[in-house]
């Protein structure tokens, strides 16, 4: 059991350090023709730069059916992401920016950090952005005087 944890927990930890290099090179780079819906308002729910969401996805979904006969580290690695993808969509997606309106701003001092942080990061375009990661929040976020409870 104890292998399946880490394994998951290493996956949803890669994860996040894959996306941070991933968002700053390659959606920031040579990909940002597609990252830049993100960061202006379009009209409808979907953007182009979904397709970033299922592009993550499919690998998790690859990683748990290529280990889900043995429930190998490839399956776990595979929830690991998943997991990862389902808490990005409820903070990045519902929380941060509402497209789903199912909860308040949030209060709770590492919640406002996050948002603070992604705020910075929208006001900047491709170039001189900030905060490329959701979880891992840079300390001045956690400090600043708007987010004491």
């Amino acid at each position: 059991m104890w292998n399946a944890v880490l394994w998951t927990l290493m996956g949803f930890c890669l994860m996040e350090a894959f996306s941070w290099v991933i968002h700053k090179y390659l959606m920031h780079g040579v990909l940002w023709n597609i990252h830049k819906t993100h960061h202006t308002h379009g009209k409808g729910f979907f953007e182009l730069n979904d397709v970033f969401t299922c592009i993550f996805g499919g690998t998790a979904v690859a990683l748990i059916l290529l280990g889900v006969e043995q429930l190998d580290y490839r399956f776990w690695i595979g929830c690991g992401i998943s997991l990862y993808g389902m808490l990005y969509f409820l903070l990045h997606d519902v929380l941060i920016h509402r497209r789903l309106k199912w909860f308040d701003k949030p209060k709770n001092k590492y919640l406002k950090a996050i948002a603070e942080a992604h705020k910075a990061h929208h006001q900047t375009q491709k170039e001189n952005a900030v905060s490329f990661g959701l979880f891992v929040v840079p300390r001045r976020f956690l400090k600043e005087e708007g987010n004491k409870e």
